[in-house]
């Protein structure tokens, strides 16, 4: 017998995804995505992401994913920026800032193109599919990664804002999200400020 429509999400899940689920996931998220959200806006997956719009700066204010290393460190880890920058051929240099008890960790990547706008890979990262899922530009967006860390398989959804307090419009979008992708609410973490990687005069792109 076939499971009631949305009873999928509550039946075990395998402990090691297959390179398969991307493409299942993204035909889940472009039907969700393709109907009109509360206000009638429709996400990336039918309209052209614009890189250009994207690129600035994004606090990265909240995170889910089932990886073991995130899940270990998710209660010590702290917001994160990254500042976007699109360039030739849709592809978006990336530059990261991340807090850390010992400084700054500072990473640059370049998340390369993968067929339809906001669809990306980023091999430097190990992110195998990159969906940027849902965005109004100017204050937030939600971001589908799915990675491969040290030979294991996992999924992980961050919340992006403008800003260091994400709009209640933004978190309900996020956490309407990484559900359909199997995330639970004990995998997320609410990332708390900090002042370690200075922003002093650094200008968005």
């Amino acid at each position: 017998m076939r499971p009631a429509p949305g009873k999928w999400q509550n039946r075990p899940r395998p402990k090691r995804w297959t390179l398969r689920r991307p493409l299942a996931v993204w035909l889940q998220i472009s039907l969700l995505l393709c109907a009109p959200g509360s206000q009638g806006r429709k996400g990336p997956a039918c309209w052209s992401l614009s890189p250009s719009q994207f690129s600035g700066l994004w606090y990265v204010v909240s995170m889910v994913s089932d990886c073991k290393v995130f899940l270990g460190k998710k209660d010590h880890l702290l917001m994160s920026t990254s500042t976007v920058k699109a360039v030739a051929e849709g592809n978006l240099s990336v530059h990261m800032e991340f807090p850390r008890a010992d400084g700054c960790n500072q990473v640059d990547a370049e998340y390369l193109k993968v067929g339809s706008e906001g669809h990306f890979r980023v091999p430097a990262l190990g992110y195998l599919d990159v969906r940027i899922v849902d965005t109004d530009y100017s204050s937030f967006a939600v971001v589908y990664i799915y990675k491969e860390l040290e030979g294991a398989l996992s999924t992980m959804v961050q919340l992006y804002s403008r800003t260091q307090e994400a709009s209640p419009q933004a978190v309900k979008a996020f956490r309407d999200f990484y559900p359909t992708v199997g995330l639970p609410d004990d995998m997320m973490v609410m990332l708390p400020k900090s002042d370690v990687c200075s922003l002093g005069g650094k200008e968005a792109p």
